[in-house]
């Protein structure tokens, strides 16, 4: 009797470590979307005013861009999968909050704006054209925008923004 107690106990721990090795693999981690970084390539026209907030910040006709799988996500673990299909230039992705006003702080000089005042939460950092990345944020609702900050690219429209639910 006691030899059986003993194996149930074995036979019990090595079923509960297998449960809890398991466990991370079988839990849905979140949502995903994928993130695609494209431009017209090098010799397109830049406009310079296509920046969120900016006077021309339509997207319509930009010659960069940032497209999303989603438009909106549920509040929690969010990963971006994100890909540089430009044949020539390096891109990045990063997350801020949606500024209240609608504007981000843009730096003139830097052409680009300034992360930090922002509050930048992460970024997928410069892909080489044809490379990707990934990053996993636990976003709460509210809006976010999704840009691409290399000197110029934000400007020439290279922005979206996600709705977190």
């Amino acid at each position: 009797m006691k030899q059986r107690f003993h194996g149930g106990l074995r036979l019990a721990a090595v079923s509960a470590l297998v449960g809890a090795l398991a466990a991370p693999a079988l839990a849905t981690g979140g949502t995903t979307v994928n993130v695609t970084l494209w431009d017209k390539g090098p010799n397109a026209s830049m406009s310079m005013d296509e920046g969120m907030g900016m006077m021309h910040a339509s997207m319509a006709n930009s010659m960069m861009g940032v497209k999303v799988s989603e438009k909106a996500v549920k509040a929690g673990e969010v990963t971006f999968k994100v890909t540089n299909n430009s044949k020539e230039t390096v891109h990045e992705m990063i997350v801020v909050p949606a500024p209240a006003d609608g504007s981000l702080p843009y730096d003139q000089q830097d052409a680009k704006f300034d992360e930090d005042k922002a509050g930048a939460l992460g970024e997928v950092e410069e892909l080489e054209p044809g490379k990707s990345g990934e990053l996993t944020l636990n976003l709460k609702p509210g809006t976010y925008v999704l840009s691409c900050n290399v000197a110029n690219h934000f400007a020439n429209g290279m922005w979206t923004v996600l709705t977190v639910q």
